[in-house]
């Protein structure tokens, strides 16, 4: 399979390469197919599959030995007390603005259609995304809903049954399986291509990502209370992205890894509170996966360890979001009571085994508006004006 050749495609935090001639992000959608959701039945491999063996895209590699070293370097810095006081606060405001780009943005309104935005809004979350560095929305969001609709299968960009780090950071070392581009090619995206800031964000994206990810961040301690422009660049541009970018990578990892099962143990998406802490509020996974559509992305009534779902409450309060979608207590208990393993309820007769066997799943539904949504799940939305 082709690889771009744009820095953004090689040092992407979200990144899916796609076939040649099979489907670029301008070319028509195929239409979607028709699936059924349900686990899958063991996998088995035809002779062109079992064929398929990984190919180490060393650019990737080298690349993110750079950043690293960068990081690394940054951190030292900060450290041994080189860097001002300010300049700490501004990369953790920073931090704090690319990752709601990501998980208010890109993951809640605009891959799972969780709640509408406003101009303004969108606008705001589009800038803060462009500064997370994750690839342009529009790719974002593609390789996100394959990654619901076919959970930890060979479609699945970071699938996590081949281990920590491939899905944390490895698959975007590796030439992807031929499945993730196949499935990829029939993802709706219409919606986006009808979003005015979504396409205007991925035509300039390449020359918006040097300045509003690295230059820009780096040159205001530097202009405003004369930091060295080189140990701005290294904690506010490049410290800062790569701490961001491993953050969103544990939802990846180590949130369908470890963690329980409390709302569908046939998934292998968990909750796990530290992933939920450090991707705010990412982490209650398990619920997510079960409810694409909800826009906390987990049950908690608070915002202590998700505060995506208060900054998405306070620009409804504003007037900037609207049609916010949860799902309805009393049916999610059931579901949890049906399908959980049981820790919910602190039933300690389920074995512990059962949270941590992956079970691969295709047939997901990524969120509000996708085809395979059954009428049964549409009844227990709620939506908030």
């Amino acid at each position: 399979m082709a690889t771009s050749s744009s820095f953004a495609q090689i040092w992407s935090g979200v990144q899916v390469e796609y076939g040649e001639g099979k489907c670029t992000a301008d070319a028509p959608h195929s239409p979607p197919m028709p699936l059924v959701r349900r686990p899958s039945k063991p996998k088995t491999y035809t002779h062109q599959e079992a064929e398929y063996k990984w190919q180490i895209v060393w650019r990737n590699v080298i690349g993110f030995i750079l950043l690293h070293s960068l990081a690394v370097t940054g951190f030292y810095i900060i450290l041994c007390g080189q860097v001002q006081f300010k300049t700490i606060l501004f990369m953790i405001f920073l931090g704090a603005c690319s990752a709601l780009g990501i998980t208010v943005g890109a993951h809640r309104l605009w891959a799972h259609r969780c709640y509408n935005a406003r101009l303004p809004m969108r606008v705001l979350l589009a800038v803060f995304q462009t500064l997370a560095f994750q690839n342009h929305i529009y790719e974002w969001v593609r390789d996100h809903r394959v990654h619901h609709k076919f959970t930890d299968t060979d479609a699945d960009p970071h699938n996590s049954s081949r281990g920590f780090f491939f899905s944390h950071m490895g698959w975007l070392m590796v030439r992807k399986h031929p499945d993730v581009s196949a499935k990829g090619c029939a993802v709706d995206m219409k919606d986006l291509e009808a979003d005015p800031v979504v396409m205007w964000q991925k035509k300039y994206y390449l020359w918006l990502v040097p300045v509003v990810t690295f230059l820009i961040p780096s040159y205001i301690p530097y202009w405003l209370w004369q930091e060295r422009f080189w140990y701005s660049f290294v904690v506010v541009g490049v410290f800062r992205y790569m701490i961001s970018l491993h953050f969103t990578w544990l939802v990846n990892s180590a949130a369908h890894i470890w963690g329980t099962k409390p709302y569908d143990k046939n998934i292998t998406p968990t909750e796990n509170p530290t992933v939920a802490l450090l991707a705010f509020g990412e982490g209650w996974h398990n619920y997510h996966h079960a409810f694409p559509w909800d826009y906390k992305a987990a049950e908690l009534g608070n915002y202590r360890l998700n505060f995506s779902t208060a900054f998405i409450d306070g620009c409804a309060r504003l007037g900037l979001a609207y049609n916010l979608k949860t799902a309805n207590a009393s049916l999610v208990e059931k579901r949890s009571r049906r399908t959980g393993d049981g820790t919910k309820y602190h039933d300690h007769q389920h074995d512990d085994h059962q949270q941590h066997n992956h079970h691969h799943m295709e047939g997901g539904v990524w969120g509000w508006g996708d085809e395979d949504m059954a009428e049964d799940e549409k009844q227990i939305v709620q939506v908030i004006d």
